[in-house]
């Protein structure tokens, strides 16, 4: 039960009533959105290292004619490489609307007439740990809530038995928990990170059966350990943090049966499995969809694995890098969109497929200064990022960069406008879902953002 010190200090930002909208269902209050949402959920696929965009969904010609030319103009970092490199890879345009893609996504290829292709993404700086952390938080710095505890925040879960927010990944990326982290937000909106490199439902959740206590006993124990709680918080002013432990005490009892059924992706049948393909990322793309279709609101799914925080931070060896990656990714994107599609699910389910940023159209050397080794370094001032479902225009491509792919020069999307267009989705204003914190109101676009209508179907 929440109390009413809590409720008033959540609700005293802004629309911050909307946060306790799971909380508030059970006492019969509901909090109405602030906008009609066309998605419910998100499945947010994170390329950790980022992508090469020229590479994959932005074709550059011209890099051909200007081969070997170093970059001119105001560079982040002096180049280190050979100059301008083409990409060795085909483009080809797919789907009625000619969505144009590398030869690199097959598979994709054939979702084509369900996404939206953003190629004018740009973000604040081309390093790995502020970029994840804009990407994810809106900021810079590790001082704010994430995207997914955000959505917890304003939306609740759909299912009282299993978390709002699920953090899915093959090994901890650079950065860490802070990227599923509630920061000043209720500790009930933190994201549940699970090591998604054995998929026994044992090993992803860790103590999910008591060795020895029996269901019922268990909730004599936990009824006990609340009256005890309840003592204890009766005697003190500030009970906010020993309420969250409460909370998450019972949510872990609920998901001794919910979680064992809905991580157990080998309840799924054999050609389904073989579809995501038995990679790490491939099976814990089929593993989100097992918790978004059971009421989870935010599923974070991290391409990291336990050799490489980064997989794809191809610095050398870009275009064998890319080949291997891509590959993976491809077959389990096209197989996750498949297969909310054949459900009925990708209709109302945002599935957001990105990185923390882009990678230069020029090439990078190491110290021997071999060019069949060449690597592309870390780009923010244009990427590409791609939607589907969850209300965004089908076979749609948006945005451009110049001839080179250097800049975003044509409907320049910022991360912030990407996070107040994902809310907006969600059914939120992102200039009312605010939180009051250490004397002001604070809102994960911050004071920036614009939704871009354009995507919106």
């Amino acid at each position: 039960m929440i109390s009413r010190r809590r409720m008033l200090q959540a609700a005293g930002g802004g629309f911050g009533l909307l946060g306790l909208a799971g909380a508030l269902d059970a006492a019969g209050v509901i909090a109405n959105p602030h906008v009609v949402a066309k998605a419910k959920r998100v499945i947010f696929l994170f390329m950790n290292g980022a992508p090469s965009h020229v590479d994959t969904f932005d074709p550059k010609p011209a890099l051909a004619k200007h081969e070997g030319q170093q970059p001119s103009g105001k560079l982040y970092k002096k180049s280190s490489g050979s100059g301008f490199m083409p990409s060795p890879f085909e483009f080809k345009a797919h789907g009625e609307n000619g969505v144009v893609m590398s030869e690199l996504f097959p598979n994709l290829a054939q979702c084509a007439d369900d996404l939206t292709v953003i190629r004018s993404m740009h973000t604040n700086v081309p390093n790995h740990e502020p970029g994840l952390l804009m990407m994810h938080c809106g900021n810079l710095q590790p001082i704010r809530p994430c995207l997914g505890s955000w959505a917890s925040y304003g939306l609740g879960s759909e299912n009282a038995n299993l978390p709002a927010f699920v953090a899915l990944s093959g090994g901890t990326p650079v950065v860490g928990p802070q990227l599923w982290s509630n920061s000043f937000l209720p500790g009930e909106h933190q994201g549940v990170a699970v090591d998604t490199n054995d998929m026994n439902v044992e090993k992803l959740i860790a103590n999910i059966r008591h060795p020895s206590l029996s269901r019922p006993q268990q909730r004599q124990q936990l009824d006990l350990l609340l009256q005890l709680n309840q003592l204890h918080a009766s005697q003190r002013q500030q009970e906010g943090i020993l309420n969250e432990q409460i909370e998450a005490m019972e949510l872990a009892f609920k998901m001794q049966s919910a979680a064992s059924e809905a991580f157990d992706v080998q309840l799924e049948n054999e050609q389904t499995r073989q579809m995501y393909g038995d990679t790490v990322f491939g099976q814990s793309c089929l593993l989100a969809r097992r918790l978004v279709e059971r009421g989870v609101r935010m599923v974070q799914v991290y391409y990291v694995t336990k050799g490489s925080k980064q997989p794809w931070d191809t610095h050398s060896n870009n275009n064998d890098g890319h080949r291997k990656l891509c590959a993976d990714s491809d077959r389990a994107t096209a197989a996750l969109l498949a297969d909310l599609k054949q459900r009925g699910l990708l209709d109302d389910t945002l599935v957001v497929w990105t990185g923390e940023f882009g990678r230069t159209p020029y090439s990078q050397l190491d110290k021997k200064k071999d060019i069949s080794k060449a690597g592309r370094d870390h780009h923010h001032t244009a990427f590409t990022t791609l939607l589907a479902g969850g209300g965004v225009k089908g076979g749609f491509t948006y945005g451009a960069t110049d001839e080179v792919g250097m800049h975003a020069v044509e409907n320049r999307v910022h991360v912030h406008d990407l996070h107040a267009t994902i809310l907006h989705l969600l059914g939120i204003d992102h200039t009312q879902l605010t939180y009051r914190y250490s004397g002001r109101d604070f809102r994960l676009t911050d004071i920036h953002g614009n939704v871009v209508h354009d995507v919106i179907a």
